[in-house]
């Protein structure tokens, strides 16, 4: 499927390895743009013709390590994730039609396209994410790399929540994380907790 680019690595470790995107992008600037949303000012960035990132307005600055960029509002694919996106807050698409570009370990990467899967209006726990990809003892893995997802939104972290239906940390904060559920039609229960994850 177009937009999608399928990692079939095979992945020995869990723990974040010594790998750098921003070394992996050198010489390619990226591109972004901003966009005002229901859940604050999104930051929009492209490396070369494809999305490489969804950055939330108070963003941790070193959650997403990416390479030296310049504002190009006109550049297509932020022009077609804008547009994608505002029709996502009004209610009438579903689905993105976006071709992006994941920098992140194998691992990661992994975690990052079963978000893909999951359909608008479910949610997953970060137990069945891990059996998903073949690694179910690896949940606090999958929870970390959730939590790396450089794409929000697109790439819907904000689907995966606690085993017993309760919300967990999500990058954009827990009012917006709740806030895209209820968009979404979407049930949950009770506050966050860690060992929730499980």
């Amino acid at each position: 499927m177009a937009g999608i680019a399928y990692c079939a690595s095979p992945v020995s470790q869990y723990a974040e390895p010594l790998f750098s995107p921003v070394a992996e992008s050198a010489g390619m600037p990226y591109t972004f743009t901003t966009l005002a949303s229901p859940v604050g000012e999104l930051k929009l960035v492209a490396k070369d013709s494809r999305l490489a990132a969804i950055l939330w307005e108070n963003d941790k600055p070193n959650r997403v390590r990416l390479g030296p960029m310049h504002e190009a509002p006109d550049n297509p694919i932020l022009v077609r994730a804008a547009q994608q996106l505002e029709e996502y807050f009004a209610g009438t698409r579903h689905r993105f039609e976006l071709e992006l570009d994941f920098a992140g370990t194998e691992f990661q990467k992994k975690v990052w396209q079963a978000l893909l899967t999951i359909p608008f209006g479910q949610t997953r726990s970060y137990s069945q994410i891990a059996e998903q990809i073949g690694h179910p003892s690896a949940v606090r893995a999958v929870g970390a790399a959730n939590g790396k997802n450089p794409i929000s939104i697109v790439a819907p972290c904000h689907r995966v929540i606690g085993a017993s239906g309760k919300l967990t940390g999500f990058a954009g904060g827990l009012a917006a994380k709740e806030r895209l559920l209820t968009l979404e039609g979407c049930e949950w229960s009770g506050a966050s907790r860690m060992d929730d994850l499980f």
